[in-house]
């Protein structure tokens, strides 16, 4: 590796062999060595890396109110209006404002780290090892990435607080309340530890994908408005859910692993011998390497039906419809095939969706 300092040579993207046999070896050298490994010896490592002010604390539940504030002013002005302009179906309009706040968000959060990484000076992407160039504990967070972190930081504590009162509550609201926790855990510690240009790399290669998930349900969404059926919507949410899996794939299974994984695992103890918490962050990372490719095989699952042409629809439904619709409504499968049997009825401009003959627009 050549020097930190001056011309820095950037070392070659890794190949999955090469993340598996250094990794593997190199962790497996780590805890060999690590001798003294243990509760005391994190506690010690807690308190002399971890800081973080008052003043910081302070401002993260400003913004994490703030953006409750936000959300609520827009829903209400906006959001909700859209809804109600559209003619969305009720169970649709009740789901849009959410989506259409995460999207707003998550298109500001992603362009910021765009920004960050190929438009000012920072090489992380280009060259995942400098993310642990001259580290020290306790280092100064430049105002720009700081300012990254208070956005993200703030925003899953508002979340937090959102999925519970502000969201509709569907099959899967717990899960995501235990998500953001986790998620504001890890941006939290990562502060703290100084581990911040890991965090912004992290961030970038995974808030795309939200973007495209929103984009794809608010199109879902308005497929069906005014009682009909709109040909654009259907196909802009077909190209979206297309899209949001190759994007999964490429961002979260090919260079999350191969750029931050690397770094983290064999980098990161070449730039820092004794760095802290190794062992802590790097399980954290894999779980989520983990988490990804098992929310993949579901993805390849339902581009397959995209495929053969079956209906895109919102699959988490509210918990307090499900004993009505099991009276009222045959299983969403069977449904979906009735809709391959006759998707368009271009003689009469009919579209049939859901067992039900709807006007076809453009």
């Amino acid at each position: 590796m050549s020097s930190h300092t001056g011309s820095v040579e950037v070392e070659p993207m890794p190949g999955y062999l090469d993340l598996i046999t250094r990794s593997s070896s190199v962790m497996v050298g780590a805890w060999r060595d690590c001798s003294t490994c243990g509760l005391e010896l994190s506690k010690r490592t807690l308190l002399d890396n971890a800081y973080i002010t008052w003043t910081e604390i302070a401002l993260f539940f400003f913004c994490a109110f703030l953006w409750t504030q936000i959300r609520r002013g827009l829903t209400e002005s906006l959001f909700k209006p859209l809804a109600r302009w559209c003619r969305l179906l009720p169970k649709d309009a009740a789901k849009m404002p959410e989506s259409a706040w995460k999207l707003v968000f998550y298109t500001m959060s992603w362009s910021y780290s765009t920004y960050l990484l190929f438009f000012s000076s920072y090489s992380f992407f280009h060259d995942p090892p400098s993310v642990f160039y001259n580290w020290k504990s306790g280092m100064s967070v430049p105002i720009d990435i700081a300012i990254a972190y208070l956005i993200q930081g703030s925003f899953y504590g508002h979340s937090i607080y959102a999925t519970v009162y502000m969201d509709a509550w569907r099959k899967d609201s717990a899960v995501m309340v235990v998500h953001h926790i986790i998620t504001l855990a890890l941006i939290s510690f990562s502060y703290a530890f100084r581990y911040h240009n890991v965090g912004i790399l992290v961030l970038f290669l995974h808030d795309i994908n939200d973007i495209q998930l929103e984009f794809t349900k608010l199109n879902v969404y308005l497929k069906s408005r005014g009682g009909g059926y709109h040909l654009l919507n259907d196909i802009l949410s077909n190209m979206g859910s297309v899209s949001f899996s190759i994007t999964w794939f490429w961002f979260r299974l090919y260079w999350f692993p191969l750029k931050v994984l690397y770094a983290t695992c064999v980098s990161s103890l070449q730039s820092v011998p004794n760095i802290p918490f190794y062992f802590f962050f790097n399980a954290l990372l894999f779980a989520l390497l983990l988490m990804n490719i098992y929310w993949f095989l579901f993805i390849v699952i339902f581009v397959v039906k995209v495929l053969k042409m079956k209906e895109v629809n919102d699959v988490r439904e509210y918990e307090d419809e499900d004993s009505s619709k099991a009276g009222l409504h045959k299983d969403p499968q069977a449904a979906n095939s009735d809709d391959d049997a006759g998707h368009h009825n271009s003689a009469q401009g009919k579209h049939v969706q859901n067992g039900v003959t709807k006007e076809k627009h453009l």
